[in-house]
């Protein structure tokens, strides 16, 4: 009983989270604007890039003439998405299609070293494949589904590429790390209990993921200032955005006509992150285009620490990117 009240009292709080970041969205929408750049030779990698606002991210990316490497579960589909974009007009640019199950860490292993040997450069990394409110299940390496997913395969994603994107040539190499307003209602991370066993409530786990990416953010930009790499980290909040991560929630089966009519679309939500990859300042969280508060346990400099190591510790990392 004590655990149903306490999943009905989380609910009914993400909802009204929710709702305050549709009015946010909203109102700040006139700041959700981002000038493309032209940024012919340079390489960018992106994940979950087959679909919602990956897909939109790889057009914007596309229109800056990059080239472009998508990470999906399906191959197949990343080229349906672009042969799409192609039959738009888009003519500027170029892609490489990978498989890449971020849920799998031999997976995100493969796809980096295929990353590796596909370019000699590499100079964006946006991650950004994420699921949402699944039920609890864990990866084939043991951990809750998404906290594998969201945060963790990032993390490793992360400290294999670090070192070819320290030796980019660009101005302006940079991790994008897609997280969300949902981060404000996470509960302290339990690293006795990561996979949340003892009481799982989907949405807090979800939460969780988030805080983490945060966290991540902020200590990594920090750790690669001090050694003065031009890697620039970021996160990024697209926005309450009208994708299938909604798709069995309640409010889409309750409310099947509001996120078309309420949500952001996924281009909208896509422009928030191009100025997180272009513009914004490194160790920022952007939301519509504009740097902007986290939450004071994204900010604490000790969990960030302790996170870091409890991460390494888990993928049995001794130096991450060999920098750190």
């Amino acid at each position: 009983m004590f655990h149903l009240l306490k999943s009905l009292k989380y609910t009914i709080y993400y909802y009204m989270l929710g709702t305050f970041g549709i009015i946010e969205d909203f109102f700040y929408r006139r700041y959700n604007k981002c000038e493309l750049q032209n940024r012919t030779d340079e390489v960018a990698v992106i994940t979950g890039g087959a679909r919602g606002i990956g897909a939109e991210v790889v057009k914007q990316l596309l229109l800056c003439d990059m080239h472009v490497i998508i990470g999906c579960r399906d191959v197949s589909k990343g080229t349906e998405m672009v042969r799409g974009l192609r039959a738009q007009g888009i003519t500027c640019g170029s892609t490489s299609i990978l498989p890449l199950d971020m849920a799998c860490l031999d997976s995100v292993k493969a796809f980096a070293t295929a990353v590796l040997h596909s370019r000699p450069r590499l100079d964006l990394l946006i991650n950004n494949a994420g699921i949402m409110f699944p039920p609890y299940s864990e990866t084939v390496d043991g951990f809750e589904s998404q906290w594998a997913v969201n945060y963790l395969g990032h993390f490793l994603l992360s400290h294999l590429l670090l070192p070819q994107l320290h030796r980019s040539p660009s101005n302006n190499p940079r991790i994008v790390n897609i997280s969300s307003c949902a981060h404000h209602a996470s509960f302290p991370i339990d690293f006795s209990d990561i996979n949340m066993k003892k009481h799982f409530i989907t949405q807090a786990a979800y939460a969780q993921s988030k805080l983490a990416q945060l966290m991540f953010t902020q200590l990594l930009h920090r750790e690669l200032r001090a050694i003065d790499s031009r890697v620039s980290v970021v996160a990024a909040h697209p926005g309450i955005v009208d994708t299938d991560l909604f798709n069995g929630t309640l409010m889409k089966t309750v409310m099947p006509w509001a996120p078309g009519l309420l949500f952001k679309t996924p281009k909208e939500g896509a422009t928030t992150v191009m100025y997180a990859a272009l513009h914004a300042r490194g160790g920022d969280y952007i939301s519509n285009c504009r740097s902007v508060y986290m939450s004071t346990l994204a900010r604490d400099k000790s969990k960030q620490k302790e996170l870091f190591s409890y991460s390494l510790h888990s993928l049995g990392i001794n130096s991450f990117g060999g920098l750190l």
